[in-house]
């Protein structure tokens, strides 16, 4: 049963908040768009605190599916028993993503008053770097769309597999099959997660040319 394998994920963290203890030009839409920048990450805490427990539940469910391979199919009451947990696992996994998506979603609508702030900036330099974080912030709540799409359907097909493994007349093939499909939905799932992580990092540095370039004094909340 060597043949079963997961890809797993861990999705990235937003940057920390970052304190304005000053402003050198006087742009009254650059600091409404710094509050609204910073009130963004203050609506995506909730989703950093899903990440630690996601990644440890990825890591029970993986030990189980460990456990469940090393048995074989002869001990089927025990397969069934971690099967339940894992299924159960699943279950947990699915609201943590849950809340995440929630967390997404509160920061995409505090994000949607950045769109009429950077219209109001008149400095043509300051106006440039505003659009472009729009648009790399508008392209990440995309991708996130997606890869939460994805890992629902991973998580589905996790299901599936428990479900299967439950059954003591299932045949190797069958479960060859869906662990094939499985490995083919989570790869979805890392390259989607790769893309959000370099969006997220395209962000944190667009943010911080926007905030020097509008002459925001900053210093880091550690």
């Amino acid at each position: 049963m060597s043949i079963f394998s997961f890809k797993r994920i861990i999705f990235s963290v937003f940057a920390g908040m970052i304190l304005l203890s000053g402003c050198i030009n006087k742009e009254p839409a650059a600091e409404k768009m710094y509050q609204v920048l910073e009130d963004v990450v203050e609506a995506e805490k909730e989703f950093e605190e899903q990440q630690k427990p996601l990644v440890s539940l990825e890591k029970q469910e993986k030990d189980i599916y460990n456990q469940i391979m090393a048995l074989g199919m002869k001990q089927h009451d025990e397969i069934v028993k971690l099967s339940d947990e894992a299924l159960s696992i699943i279950e947990k996994r699915r609201e943590l993503l849950q809340k995440e998506i929630e967390s997404i979603n509160a920061s995409k609508t505090e994000f949607k008053k950045a769109k009429e702030i950077k219209n109001e900036i008149t400095i043509s330099a300051q106006k440039k770097k505003a659009e472009e974080l729009f648009m790399i912030m508008t392209d990440r709540y995309k991708v996130h769309s997606q890869l939460s799409k994805e890992y629902l359907m991973a998580l589905d097909s996790d299901k599936d597999l428990y479900i299967m493994l439950k059954n003591e007349s299932v045949s190797y093939d069958q479960l060859e099959e869906q662990v094939t499909k499985l490995n083919n939905t989570y790869q979805k799932v890392f390259e989607k997660n790769e893309e959000f992580n370099d969006y997220t990092a395209q962000y944190n540095e667009k943010k911080l040319e926007f905030y020097k370039e509008a002459g925001l004094n900053l210093k880091n909340d550690e």
